[in-house]
């Protein structure tokens, strides 16, 4: 890799507009509509519509048009994981980041300088995107949604055995669980099967494109069925899966004295539990937690990271703590998990 004498802010810095990289002339999940964006993953905070062009994953591309009415308008460029292809004078190639189908790190290499663009990821497995793997450079550009030292997600298995349990200890009622539509669904319906849950699952209309779009890409949900194509079915003792805003609308109100969940990383926070209205808390993130984050620092081994969208100012210290050279970004118009 680089020597120091190359400043990569000369190269790749932050911008109105989202993160610029100048010898390339593109940007990384920019905020606006641009004229190229790479891509790294189909989130809305991250994935917006109207570029001429944007190069991604194949599957975040499929995503994108699943979600985007203007993506003909859009010249599209696929690049598989492991892939490189040359932007101006910038090669660039795309990692897993283990965090949705198709999320990917972005590696930026210009005069023997590396920079890798982390986006979101997580570090632990999920059956429906290959594990995020750490990449040695110059720079990290890391998220930071969980960087705080009080934020150690539980095991995924052990929240999905509360919401066994107690399907188990209130079989008469329904089991509401609020997933968001891209990427909290499809996995948490894999940690199901992964359980042994083989029963049919129900899920509002809204999540039924996504379900089909991860199904296509060879993620097997199993049994799945529409809430609105049931006939006489009373979903006793049923889970069913809806987005967090329809848990409050009248639709929820055809459900047998209905338990509501809710599936985020911010259910270990009381107050965001409230807030949601979620009975039954379960703690499943599709971000890296503290110990991930601080974890994932010391495997890629840069000596500069650049910490972005989060608890930027927490893990920039633990960072300057281990001899790291660290600033926050503060970039703009990111969500805090997933979608807004």
């Amino acid at each position: 890799m680089a020597t120091d004498t190359l400043n990569p802010r000369s190269w790749l810095y932050p911008t109105a507009r989202g993160l610029y990289c100048e010898p390339g002339d593109f940007y990384i999940d920019p905020a606006v509509a641009v004229p190229r964006a790479v891509i790294t993953h189909g989130h809305g905070d991250h994935a917006r519509p109207g570029h001429r062009s944007a190069l991604a994953t194949p599957e975040t591309l499929a995503i994108m048009r699943a979600r985007f009415q203007d993506m003909p308008d859009t010249a599209q460029q696929p690049l598989k994981y492991g892939e490189a292809v040359k932007i101006g004078d910038v090669e660039v190639s795309l990692v897993p980041a283990g965090h949705i189908l198709g999320s990917a790190q972005a590696v930026l290499e210009y005069k023997g300088q590396r920079i890798v663009v982390s986006g979101d990821y997580k570090r632990r497995p999920d059956a429906t995107c290959p594990a995020f793997e750490p990449v040695p450079c110059d720079v990290f550009i890391t998220e930071a949604t969980f960087a705080l030292p009080v934020f150690h997600h539980p095991s995924d298995a052990g929240e999905i055995g509360k919401l066994l349990r107690s399907l188990e200890t209130f079989p008469e009622r329904t089991h509401l669980v609020g997933v968001y539509a891209l990427g909290k669904c499809q996995r948490v319906i894999k940690l199901l099967r992964a359980a042994g849950y083989d029963k049919r699952i129900w899920l509002h209309g809204g999540l039924a494109s996504l379900c089909a779009l991860y199904e296509k890409h060879g993620v097997d949900l199993g049994d799945t069925a529409l809430v609105s194509d049931a006939i006489l079915e009373t979903f006793k003792g049923q889970i069913v899966l809806c987005p967090p805003s329809a848990m409050a609308d009248r639709w929820s109100r055809r459900f047998a004295d209905p338990i509501a969940a809710m599936a985020s990383g911010w259910m270990g926070v009381r107050a965001r539990a409230r807030q949601r209205g979620a009975e039954l808390p379960l703690i499943i993130s599709d971000h890296a937690d503290w110990s991930e984050l601080t974890q994932t620092l010391k495997d890629v081994g840069a000596p500069k990271v650049w910490v972005t969208h989060g608890r930027e100012e927490a893990l920039v210290a633990y960072a300057r703590s281990i001899g790291i050279e660290a600033e926050a970004l503060h970039l703009g118009g990111r969500e805090e998990e997933d979608e807004s």
